[in-house]
């Protein structure tokens, strides 16, 4: 794995991408994200990790313009996670799902790459266009059943989860809550 490219951060919020020796631009980092660059921005006075914040802050504004990523429905759903105790868990999930998808559209495009004409920059447009015609209800298809896939494994997650948590406290000598006063008549006049 490549090393990180070091890009500081200032007081007057530039960011100076320390192997370039300049100064660039959030539209800059995004075009290192998006060639496959690992980044890790920091304060510079500070040395605080800033990347997360500097990537929302690509995402909000890629969100802003064009078409949006993500639904209102599905940032409500993730807000809600936030102080969850499943937040941790919806993390990891989001990330290993991600993660999948990227190796999807791999494979996805190392097979189209059989389309290309013989100067490799330019698909065959009639070939192209049949093979995503052929190809994007398939890979609707398998995104669907990877989602119920994972859906119907985490149910059985959570059902082993609530079995353990049973079986550990019936250990336990609890006792349930004291009888009601008022089953009793008491409190009654």
């Amino acid at each position: 794995m490549q090393a990180a490219r070091l890009i500081k951060k200032y007081p007057n919020r530039r960011l100076y991408d320390t192997q370039t020796s300049s100064y660039i631009t959030l539209g800059d980092v995004k075009q290192l994200v998006l060639s496959g660059d690992r980044i890790v921005v920091e304060d510079a006075k500070s040395r605080e990790d800033l990347t997360r914040s500097i990537l929302l802050q690509i995402i909000l504004e890629e969100e802003a313009g064009g078409t949006p990523l993500f639904s209102s429905e599905m940032l409500a759903q993730m807000i809600r996670f936030y102080g969850h105790a499943m937040q941790g868990m919806m993390g990891t999930y989001l990330e290993k799902t991600l993660q999948s998808f990227v190796e999807i559209q791999t494979r996805m495009s190392d097979q189209s790459k059989v389309l290309y004409d013989g100067n490799k920059t330019m698909p065959n447009p009639e070939l192209w266009t049949q093979f995503m015609a052929g190809q994007a209800p398939m890979f609707q298809t398998m995104m669907a059943n990877y989602i119920d896939q994972s859906k119907n494994m985490f149910v059985q997650m959570q059902e082993q989860m609530q079995q353990q948590t049973r079986n550990m406290f019936q250990a336990f000598p609890f006792q349930g809550p004291g009888p009601n006063p008022s089953d009793r008549g008491e409190g009654k006049s």
